[in-house]
């Protein structure tokens, strides 16, 4: 299968206990879906994942799931440092209906190049969901080099991968090298960067996994649908309108802003699960600041 456009990575709302708010989960879905975006991740790191016990992780892909009803394709985070881990989680999304797996690379175990490919390659081999290959060096401490992507590339379930290392020469040479290979088909590019999906998408990626589109989604999907439709000077204003935005609901461990942003407009989001906690209030009046110049709350 073959994503291009919009996709959110959507935070998980939760009550004042910290249980999921699946009604709240479900009127975000709808909010998005409206606002016309091509997909939606559950329980990807700005869903909080890591937070998430397996129970809990099963539900929201199963709400996700459920809610969006076909509409939009749907991409579930099925991830873990430990590969027997993201194998059970990522069999659960097959089975539940997915359209995707999200698998960040193993992070904190920080496996060498070859650990990487072996460990994408028993997912590749025992599922047949497709899978999003996620690289986000800053959260993982490990980036998977042009050459290891290459390999995945040449998977039959890994069809795209999520680029989130904020090193677009080497986007460039990910990109180059693919072609080089004829494997430029076999994997689609996306952004996992939101300041930098007009850049990448100017190289060769096909959309963005974004999260703060979480926020101002209709702006985020014209920008990439004018990037894929050849308008690039729309574009280009869009990115700048969308700039400030940007920075800002990533002046602090995300999902912190995005959700502190989504309460100051009054939709779902409820609070953080430790370690993550509230925004400084300093931060939170530059957001609040940021948001009312972008237009979205008064």
């Amino acid at each position: 299968m073959n994503f291009e456009g919009t996709a959110v990575a959507m935070v998980t709302p939760f009550n004042e206990d910290l249980t999921i708010d699946e009604e709240g989960f479900r009127q975000n879905i709808n909010w998005l879906i409206d606002q016309g975006v091509d997909g939606l991740v559950g329980v990807g790191t700005t869903g909080e994942s890591a937070t998430l016990n397996h129970e809990e992780h099963h539900k929201v892909i199963d709400i996700l799931i459920d809610e969006v009803d076909g509409r939009v394709t749907t991409f579930a985070g099925t991830g873990s440092n430990a590969t027997s881990e993201a194998l059970s989680l990522t069999k659960y999304a097959e089975d539940a209906g997915a359209d995707f797996a999200l698998v960040i690379t193993p992070y904190y175990n920080k496996p060498q190049q070859h650990g990487v490919i072996e460990h994408f390659r028993q997912l590749n081999d025992n599922c047949d969901i497709d899978i999003v290959a996620y690289n986000v060096p800053s959260r993982t401490g490990l980036d998977m080099a042009p050459e290891t992507i290459v390999e995945l590339a040449k998977m039959d379930n890994i069809t795209a991968l999520k680029e989130a290392s904020s090193d677009v020469d080497k986007a460039s040479k990910t990109m180059r090298l693919l072609r080089q290979n004829q494997l430029e088909d076999d994997i689609v590019v996306l952004s996992g960067s939101d300041e930098l999906t007009l850049p990448l998408m100017s190289i060769g990626a096909k959309g963005v996994i974004s999260a703060s589109a979480n926020i101002d989604p209709r702006r985020m999907v014209l920008m990439v649908n004018s990037i894929l439709d050849g308008q690039m000077d729309k574009a280009l204003d869009l990115h700048y309108e969308m700039y400030d935005l940007i920075k800002a609901l990533f002046m602090e461990s995300s999902p912190a802003p995005a959700k502190e942003a989504l309460k100051m407009m009054g939709m779902p989001a409820g609070p953080l699960r430790l370690p993550l906690v509230p925004m400084l209030d300093e931060n939170r009046e530059h957001l609040r600041k940021v948001l009312i110049e972008a237009g979205i709350i008064e």
